[in-house]
């Protein structure tokens, strides 16, 4: 039964490879089937209005007054012109069928791919004791109320947490607070915040060997979205004080400044600066990137990745492990938070023509994508403006980043939603591959059998 069972598998693999390059190959052929000379000129006017329109966006972003006026209208313009282009043509609905077709591609192909093993293993879990006198940091104000709206003091009291509510009205230490928690006994330390308190805890956590607790009370929650938390009823996370498990997760440092997602360098650094930006994040960006983008304001960067070397990006983002880039479903993901790697992110863009082909082009020169273990980001000045989590900061120049792998012990509930399901890489030659076996293929499952263990003598997860 079983092996009939994997065989179907395999079938149903094999199959799903072929209909997604045939899918693809129709998607690709059916404009020029129905439009002929007309529908090869109908993919160039596409093609132009895409390069068009990311030149406009490129004028618009760097540019003030009449000129960024007009540039936000052609930006406009360009693909309605050649929506208008299409209808005149009658050939609209072969934009839709071959749309439709490209959809039917990515999705059969996903379907092959993600039973080839090439999803990554979930971090192994740890069964560990019970925290005897937990201690949970909750910022009020956080994520517009949260730890009101959900009653989180209430029920991590509830279940024997000591609970420290941040003075909203003031500058808090929020580092002294937890090294003082563990100095009085703390065998855990919590925090319901956003994403730049959980990291400034965490060091804290590291620093002394006690369990993290992540309660997923922030506006964005990506750090919890990774961990696998529910980001919409923060009070399920404090059911890891009673039914908990704990992992290993890496943290990432700018200096001595810790980060639990990413520290940002050059534009978004500057901007986040900026007292208004919290008020009108739109409204401060545009009236800040025209000098960021030009080069005008700003330190010129020097981004030293391994053996890599970025000159003059105007913005760079470096994460504790890599994001996803290479799907747009996966956008702002990482497969793992204890792959023991930093990511990179660098943009250099210093014309129109040069955001058009990053936008078209099959090898995106200006954007950059890189791992290492170590990065060392220099200016031709003595600080750099930086976002750390979210929180603007200055750094003392050069910052030199590094990634303490497992450095952190996360208690999470035995029971959550899991990682949201990222699909695995789409890779075309693979696809060819599968669909040209005619026996078994590589299928192995979702992602390597977690296991648990009592204690944590066996060693860090993977």
């Amino acid at each position: 039964m079983g092996l009939e069972t994997t065989e179907r598998a395999h079938r149903a693999q094999r199959w799903a490879a072929r209909a997604s390059l045939a899918a693809a190959a129709l998607a690709a052929l059916l404009p020029l089937w129905f439009g002929g000379a007309t529908g090869v000129l109908l993919l160039l006017a596409g093609a132009a209005g895409l390069a068009v329109t990311a030149a406009a966006l490129w004028w618009a972003l760097s540019r003030r007054g009449p000129v960024r006026a007009a540039a936000a209208v052609l930006a406009v313009a360009a693909p309605l012109s050649v929506m208008v282009l299409l209808v005149s043509t009658r050939l609209l609905w072969v934009v839709a069928a071959s749309s439709a077709l490209w959809a039917l591609a990515l999705a059969s192909g996903r379907y092959a791919l993600r039973s080839t093993g090439l999803r990554p293993a979930r971090p192994r879990e740890y069964r560990t004791a019970r925290p005897r006198r937990p201690v949970i940091l909750m910022n009020p104000r956080s994520g517009g109320g949260k730890v009101g709206r959900h009653g989180l003091k209430e029920r991590a009291e509830q279940l024997g947490a000591r609970v420290v509510l941040l003075d909203a009205d003031r500058h808090v230490d929020v580092a002294a607070l937890a090294r003082q928690a563990v100095r009085e006994g703390a065998d855990l330390l919590g925090v319901a915040g956003g994403d730049g308190t959980q990291a400034l805890v965490a060091a804290v956590a590291a620093e002394h060997r006690v369990p993290l607790l992540v309660v997923s009370a922030g506006t964005r929650n990506h750090f919890a979205m990774d961990l696998g938390l529910d980001r919409e009823d923060p009070a399920s996370c404090l059911d890891a004080l009673s039914d908990g498990v704990e992992l290993d997760v890496d943290l990432g440092f700018a200096g001595d400044r810790p980060f639990v997602n990413n520290v940002s360098f050059g534009a978004y650094g500057a901007v986040v600066q900026s007292p208004a930006y919290r008020e009108d994040k739109v409204g401060t960006a545009l009236e800040l990137l025209p000098d960021l983008l030009s080069r005008r304001r700003g330190p010129r960067l020097t981004v030293r990745a391994g053996a890599a070397v970025l000159r003059e990006p105007q913005a760079v983002l470096v994460s504790n492990n890599p994001y996803r880039t290479d799907d747009p479903l996966g956008l702002g993901r990482r497969e793992r938070v204890n792959g023991g790697v930093l990511g990179v992110l660098g943009l250099r863009v210093d014309s129109a023509a040069e955001a058009a082909a990053l936008l078209l082009a099959p090898e995106r020169e200006g954007f950059t994508v890189l791992t290492a273990r170590t990065v060392v980001v220099e200016a031709d000045a003595a600080e750099l403006e930086a976002g750390i989590d979210g929180e603007a900061a200055v750094l003392a120049a050069p910052v030199h980043c590094r990634i303490a792998r497992h450095a952190l012990r996360v208690r999470v509930p035995r029971h959550r939603p899991g990682v949201p399901g990222v699909p695995p890489r789409f890779e075309w030659r693979r696809l060819r591959k599968l669909a040209a076996a005619v026996g078994r293929t590589a299928v192995t499952g979702y992602d390597v059998p977690r296991r648990e263990r009592t204690g944590r003598g066996a060693g860090p997860g993977a």
